[in-house]
């Protein structure tokens, strides 16, 4: 078994299940529409406008390269307290990043799937 982060319909940056932990990074640009509400984009951002999230995806993946997805979990982006959002994206920001941890198996101990809210994902600044 093995996670990865999902851009476009292909997963990458793929660990092993069973490592200690896992890293992704990812660009997103954050923009500002002209309601004031913030939007995120990027080629790992998925969701309309106002709903927009991360996928981190599960699978199988093989000796050829070949995954097979079977369990997804979405890192929501609207969820993260937009003040923090607004100073990393923010001009003086000066290489400031947005680190979300999110806790990859439930409490049985299987992979996370579905909508990931807090408190088993916490975003801070780094």
């Amino acid at each position: 078994m093995h996670a990865g982060v999902q851009i476009g319909q292909q997963p990458t940056g793929l660990v092993r299940g069973d490592a200690p932990s896992a890293r992704w990074e990812l660009a997103v640009v954050v923009a500002t529409g002209t309601d004031g509400e913030l939007d995120f984009k990027g080629p790992a951002v998925h969701g309309k406008r106002g709903e927009r999230f991360l996928y981190l995806t599960w699978g199988k993946a093989d000796s050829f390269g070949h995954f097979v997805m079977f369990r997804r979990a979405k890192l929501m982006l609207n969820r993260i307290e937009s003040g923090l959002v607004r100073s990393v994206s923010s001009a003086d920001a000066d290489q400031r990043r947005l680190v979300g941890v999110a806790r990859l198996s439930d409490r049985h101990g299987a992979p996370r799937c579905a909508r990931v809210d807090p408190p088993d994902v916490t975003w801070s600044i780094a």
